[in-house]
C-alpha cells in the first residue's frame, strides 16, 4: 500500500469553545489530486491553515512519508514541501512577475554591497514558466497586466519551482471564468503528472470532480468520508454537499458494494 506523502489523522482544532474541525483524517499521495469540498462554514480554510503550519492541531497528529511531524510555522511546512496557493495569490499587482516569483527568495549578486540580479531573475522565470507550457510576452510586465487565470498559473509555477512535492490550492478557479478555469485545470493535471500530490480545495463539485482522483467531503467541521472517483460521481458529490438522503443512499450502496466483492 502506498503511503501518503502527508496524513491527517484525526485532526480536531479549537477556538476556545468553539470547534471548527473534529476528528477529520486523509492523505494525499505523489501524483494525486486529492478534491477537498466543502461549503462555506465547512472547516476548509482551518484544515488549509494546518496543513500549512500556520495553526497546530488541538488534537490528532500530521505524517509526512508516515512520520508524525508538528510544524512549527508556514516556512517550516515550505521546507518539508508543503507549498500553498491562497485564494489572493500572494502576488503584488504592481511588481513584475519576475520580482513576484523570486519575492522572499531574491537572487543577489555581488560581495561587498549586494544587489538583486535582475537580469537572472528574469531569464529563470521565463525559463520556468515556459518549462510547464505558461507563455508570457515578458516577464517584467507587472502581475496586475495578467489575467485571473495567469496569475494562478504563475502562482503555482513558482511553489513547483521552489520545490513543493505537496500543492495545496485555495479555491484555484473561483473567480476565474470557463477559459480561464480550463487552463488552471490542465496546469493542475500537469503537475500531478509530475508526481506532485495537490490538494484542490473547493465548492466548486464541477472543477474538482474534473480533474480530482479522490475526493474528501466536510460538512461543519467533519468530515463525511473520503472517496475514490470510481467510487462516486458528481451528482452524488453535489448531493453529499447539500446532505440528506444522498449521503445514506452512497453509505448503503457503498456498503453493498464491498459485501459483494468480499
Amino acid at each position: 500500500m502506498t503511503v501518503p506523502f502527508i496524513e491527517l489523522r484525526g485532526v480536531t482544532k479549537y477556538f476556545g469553545k468553539v470547534i471548527a474541525l473534529r476528528d477529520v483524517s486523509f492523505g494525499v499521495t505523489a501524483g494525486e489530486v486529492h478534491g477537498l469540498l466543502g461549503d462555506n462554514g465547512a472547516g476548509k480554510s482551518t484544515l488549509i491553515k494546518i496543513l500549512s503550519g500556520v495553526y497546530p492541531p488541538s488534537e490528532g497528529e500530521i505524517l509526512i512519508n508516515g512520520e508524525p511531524i508538528l510544524f512549527q510555522s508556514p516556512r517550516d511546512a515550505l521546507d518539508k514541501g508543503i507549498a500553498t496557493v491562497y485564494q489572493d495569490l500572494s502576488l503584488v499587482p504592481l511588481m513584475s512577475v519576475a520580482r513576484n516569483f523570486f519575492l522572499g527568495r531574491e537572487l543577489e549578486k555581488g560581495k561587498l554591497v549586494r544587489t538583486l540580479d535582475l537580469a537572472h531573475i528574469h531569464q529563470t522565470t521565463m525559463e520556468a514558466l515556459s518549462g510547464i507550457g505558461i507563455k508570457l510576452r515578458d516577464a517584467e510586465q507587472p502581475v496586475g497586466t495578467l489575467s485571473g487565470g495567469e496569475r494562478q498559473c504563475v502562482a503555482i509555477a513558482r511553489a513547483i519551482f521552489f520545490g513543493a512535492k505537496v500543492l495545496i490550492l485555495d479555491e484555484p478557479t473561483s473567480a476565474l471564468g470557463v477559459h480561464q478555469a480550463s487552463v488552471v485545470l490542465k496546469l493542475i493535471a500537469q503537475v500531478r503528472s509530475r508526481g506532485i500530490g495537490v490538494v484542490f480545495i473547493s465548492h466548486n463539485v464541477h472543477h474538482a470532480y474534473a480533474i480530482g482522483d479522490r475526493f474528501t467531503l466536510l460538512n461543519r467541521g467533519r468530515s463525511i468520508g473520503t472517496f475514490a472517483r470510481s467510487e462516486i460521481d458528481r451528482e452524488r458529490l453535489l448531493g453529499m454537499m447539500a446532505g440528506g438522503k444522498e449521503l445514506v443512499d452512497l453509505e448503503r450502496d457503498l456498503a453493498r458494494d464491498r459485501i459483494n466483492s468480499a
